[in-house]
This record gives structure tokens, sequence and C-alpha cells, in this order.
């Protein structure tokens, strides 16, 4: 008896992998745009996953710090798991402050289908908009190594697509994603 190996044909899905960058301050609406553009591509039968940067921190990186190494490994946790997952044909959408650009440009080198979207709120804005008054703790010297503060975030040159959410509705924002992936 000779048993034999069927593969198989890929699902399209799986060619159709892709990972949406969300980078910008704490505050600047990456969260909020992500979870819009994820409940519109659920909507729509897209397979999608939202890699929040709190929520990584929290159960992939916990133990990290905030030191320029620490926040470059948990950049590169999210573009792996964000990677693995856009290989098997879901649209990953990731929300992280991602401070660094450079780490930031290796990362999405490495991503199949990559957008980086960078969401952009000036800093007065972003600290209206703090509920949790880290900003004010930060300006004030109560926190040390905060993101646009006392560290810095190295704002993407050339990013696909540029969200100025001071000046936009999330519902605006949210139409430039789904014209810029092509779902619109």
């Amino acid at each position: 008896m000779t048993a034999t190996l069927e593969r198989r044909p890929e699902p399209e899905t799986a060619r159709a992998g892709r990972v949406v960058w969300f980078t910008g301050l704490s505050g600047a609406g990456k969260s909020t745009l992500a979870a819009a553009l994820h409940a519109e591509l659920t909507a729509r039968g897209v397979a999608a996953e939202l890699l929040d940067g709190d929520a990584v921190r929290e159960n992939l990186s916990k133990g990290l710090g905030f030191s320029r190494q620490d926040r470059d490994t948990n950049v590169r946790r999210i573009g792996f798991v964000a990677g693995l997952l856009a290989r098997h044909g879901v649209t990953v959408l990731v929300s992280a402050i991602s401070p660094y650009a450079d780490t930031r440009r290796e990362v999405l080198a490495a991503l199949p289908n990559a957008l980086e979207v960078f969401v952009d709120a000036p800093l007065e804005v972003v600290t209206a908009r703090d509920v949790k008054g880290l900003y004010l703790k930060a300006i004030a010297g109560e926190i040390q190594h905060f993101t646009g503060v006392s560290d810095p975030y190295e704002a993407p040159q050339t990013p696909d697509l540029h969200l100025r959410t001071a000046e936009l509705t999330v519902q605006e924002g949210l139409r430039g994603l789904l014209q810029a992936l092509g779902e619109e």
C-alpha cells in the first residue's frame, strides 16, 4: 500500500495578507483609527486582527522597560507576530507608537504588503486628549522616558499615508485608510 500526499491549492486569502502599521504619538488616534478600520474590514468579511501596542506590551512584551533597546525589542516582537498572521492571509492592523524610524523601517521591510500610516497630531492636541494627564506629568518631569516629551519620536519622512487627526474626523480617516488599501 502506497500513501500519496495531495497538496490542496492555497486559498486566495493566503496571498492577500497585509500589515497596516499605525505609528504616532500617544493620543494621536492610532488605536481609534485601527479599531474603526478593524470593524469595517471584518464587517466586509476580511480576515483582520488588531495588535494594539498597549495590549501587546501587557501580554507579549511584559517586563520590557522603556529604554531604546526595550522599545526596539517590543516593535520587533509585534512585527514578528504581524508577519506570521499576514503570511496566512490576515490583514493585520498594528497600533504602536514605534518611536524609532530605523527600527520601524527594518520591521516594515520584512513584512508582506506593509503600509505605514503616520497618525499625526501636535503635542498640544495629544496633551489635551490625554485623560490620564501623562503628558502634563512628563512635561513637569514627573515621568521619565515619555515619547514626544523626554524621549524622541522620529516621525516617518515618507509614510504611505499621513493622517493629521487634529484636522480629520474618524470617518474621514477611515475613508483615507480604505482608499489606501484599495477597499473603497
